[in-house]
């Protein structure tokens, strides 16, 4: 039987992933917090969790959210491309701040919620792995580039196992076309936190947080040590997504980049 944890900790839990993570995980800890710099509301059928409000921009205030935490899911942070300070302050300060204060609070493994946005600039001319390169297309991009070397020197240098999921498109289903590649099913997602934190040894692995799609363009082999298969298939909805919409050309930056429309987005400029 595999050990509970005792205190996960989800960050972004008002986010549509975290929401859905709180959901569906109250059966690996103990007790779940919960935290968001936006307010929640008390979930219905967990008299065990814990609620947080929290902005991870806060050093202070993440010191002390992440107490007694051996697990934390981080969802957190900016979601998608922004200006710079939004980005820093979120991204990169937030991210910092998490690794840190769970340094000092014992906490020693941590699912980050990275991106595809961080080597978005790979063209889709062949399947990649843990080794491909960075290549961020955006700042949202290099600030998952940021994360993940933060959490590589954090498990060199202090033992804090991190698994650096680059998530494609997690949707409840795919939307269009280029997602009949790029799309991670909230089923393949909630699986592959389990793995995450039942697994004894972690270490500090690159993870493609993508479903077992027909089209799919990246290669999860260096993680079958954690024992996760993702079972869903956007080629599912390939006929429903070809009767709603046209087909882009193939010229176009979704066929082309792994990061599809983002390597076209201009620097954005704080208002």
């Amino acid at each position: 039987m595999v050990k509970k944890l005792n205190r996960l900790l989800i960050t972004g839990a008002s986010g549509a992933l975290g929401s859905h993570c709180r959901q569906h995980l109250k059966d690996i800890a103990r007790i779940v917090r919960v935290t968001d710099k936006l307010e929640l509301a008390k979930s219905k059928g967990n008299q065990s969790e814990e609620i947080i409000n929290c902005d991870l921009s806060d050093y202070e205030a993440v010191l002390e959210v992440t107490k007694e935490c051996d697990g934390i899911l981080h969802f957190g942070g900016q979601a998608t491309e922004a200006d710079w300070n939004t980005v820093r302050d979120s991204n990169i300060e937030g991210l910092y701040n998490l690794y840190e204060t769970a340094r000092l609070n014992g906490c020693k493994r941590i699912f980050f919620a990275s991106s595809i946005h961080a080597i978005g600039f790979h063209p889709l001319t062949k399947i990649i792995d843990h080794q491909a390169t960075i290549r961020p297309d955006t700042l949202y991009g290099a600030s998952k580039a940021f994360g993940e070397a933060l959490a590589r020197m954090y498990f060199e240098k202090f033992g804090i196992e991190t698994a650096c999921v680059r998530i494609a498109s997690c949707q409840p289903t795919p939307q269009n076309h280029r997602m009949l590649a790029t799309w991670f099913s909230y089923n393949d997602l909630v699986e592959l936190v389990k793995a995450v934190f039942r697994v004894p040894v972690l270490g500090c692995p690159i993870i493609y947080g993508v479903s077992n799609n027909d089209r799919k363009w990246a290669n999860n082999d260096a993680v079958k040590y954690l024992g996760w298969s993702p079972s869903d298939n956007a080629n599912d909805y390939n006929e429903k997504i070809s009767h709603d919409m046209e087909e882009p050309p193939s010229t176009s930056d979704d066929f082309n980049f792994i990061g599809g429309p983002f390597v076209s987005f201009d620097i954005m400029t704080k208002d």
